[in-house]
C-alpha cells in the first residue's frame, strides 16, 4: 500500500446527551473538566480507543488491520510473533529480554507497522522487553474540549437482586445501593487532528488506511453503546486537505474557519440543534481544499 502523500488537518465535532463521555479515575470517575473555565474534556486516549475498537470490529482482526493495543493484550507475545516472522527467532533465546540487534528492531518495527493498523496510525512505544522499537505515527489527536461549561449530575443506584442469603434478610434499604454514576445532560465537543504525511511515509500509512479513519471517526460512536455513555453522536467532521506533503497553510488558521455558536436566545444548550456551524470557505489558501465528512 502507498503511504498518502498529502498533510491533513482536521476538526472533529461530537455530543453526548446524559452520559460520561470519559470519565477521570482520579477524581472517581468524573467527567474530566477544566477546572478553570467548567469546560467538559476528552483525552485523545479515549477516542483513540473507540477508533481502535471499531477498526478491530470491522476488519475482524484480521492482517494488516490488527489492534496493536487492546484489551489483555501481552504485547511481549505479539513482539516475539514479529522476531518469528522476521527469521531472527534466535534472537528469543538466552537471555530473557533480549534487546535484539540494530538491524532485527529495524525489520521487527517495519512488520509491526505493516500488520497492526494502530502502530502505523497512532505510532507505538515497542521497545519494553523484546524490541521491535518505537514508532511516530501520522495521525495525532488533541484532547476535546466542550464548546460550553458542563454539569455534572450525580445520581444514586440501586438494586434488587442481592448476592447473599444473608443480604436477602436485611430488612434496611441501604442493602439495595449499588454505587453512583455521573453524567452531562447535554455536551457539545470540539478535537482537533492533524495527519503528516512524511511520518505515514515511514510506517505505510496508505490512502485505504485515511479513509478507514475517516470512517471510524463518522460511524464508532454506534457501535461503542453503554448505559454510561449514553447518547453520543458525530456531528461534525471538516478536513482540510493540502495539496503537498508540507502543507499549504497553518493549522491554526485553518481551524478558525470552522466557527461553532449557541443560536440566539439559546442559554443553555441540550441539542445539536442549538448550535450553528459555519465552515468559512471563501478565500481558502492556495493549495488547501475543505471536505465536509460530516455536517
Amino acid at each position: 500500500m502507498t503511504a498518502i502523500q498529502n498533510r491533513y488537518d482536521f476538526v472533529f465535532l461530537f455530543d453526548v446527551h446524559d452520559g460520561n463521555p470519559n470519565g477521570d479515575p482520579d477524581a472517581g470517575n468524573l467527567p474530566r473538566l477544566d477546572a478553570e473555565t467548567g469546560c467538559g474534556l476528552v483525552t485523545d486516549v479515549c477516542l483513540k480507543r473507540k477508533v481502535r475498537n471499531f477498526v478491530g470490529l470491522i476488519k475482524d482482526e484480521q492482517p494488516p488491520f490488527e489492534i496493536y493495543i487492546k484489551e489483555k493484550a501481552v504485547l511481549n507475545k505479539t513482539h516475539e510473533r514479529a522476531y518469528k516472522a522476521i527469521g531472527r527467532e534466535e534472537e528469543l533465546s538466552g537471555e530473557q529480554w533480549r534487546k535484539g540487534t540494530a538491524d532485527t528492531v529495524t525489520l521487527a518495527r517495519d512488520w509491526m507497522c505493516a500488520n497492526f493498523y494502530d502502530v502505523r496510525t497512532f505510532g507505538a512505544v515497542m521497545s519494553t522487553g523484546i524490541n521491535c522499537g518505537q514508532v511516530r505515527g501520522p495521525v495525532q489527536l488533541t484532547f476535546a474540549r466542550s464548546r460550553d461549561p458542563i454539569v455534572s449530575q450525580e445520581h444514586a443506584i440501586t438494586r434488587m437482586a442481592v448476592a447473599t442469603e444473608r443480604e436477602a434478610e436485611k430488612q434496611s434499604g441501604d442493602n439495595r445501593t449499588m454505587g453512583r454514576k455521573f453524567t452531562v445532560p447535554y455536551g457539545l465537543y470540539t478535537a482537533h487532528g492533524f495527519i503528516t504525511a512524511h511520518l505515514a511515509e515511514q510506517t505505510g500509512f496508505s490512502n485505504e488506511d485515511l479513509q478507514l479513519l475517516w470512517q471510524a471517526l463518522t460511524q464508532m460512536f454506534e457501535h461503542d453503546r453503554s448505559a454510561a455513555r449514553g447518547q453520543m453522536t458525530t456531528c461534525g467532521l471538516y478536513v482540510f486537505q493540502h495539496m503537498s506533503k508540507l502543507g499549504n497553510a497553518s493549522a491554526q488558521e485553518l481551524f478558525k474557519r470552522i466557527n461553532v455558536q449557541r443560536k440566539e436566545g439559546v442559554t443553555v444548550p441540550r441539542t445539536f440543534d442549538d448550535y450553528t456551524v459555519h465552515v468559512d470557505v471563501a478565500g481558502l489558501p492556495s493549495g488547501v481544499e475543505c471536505l465536509r465528512l460530516v455536517g
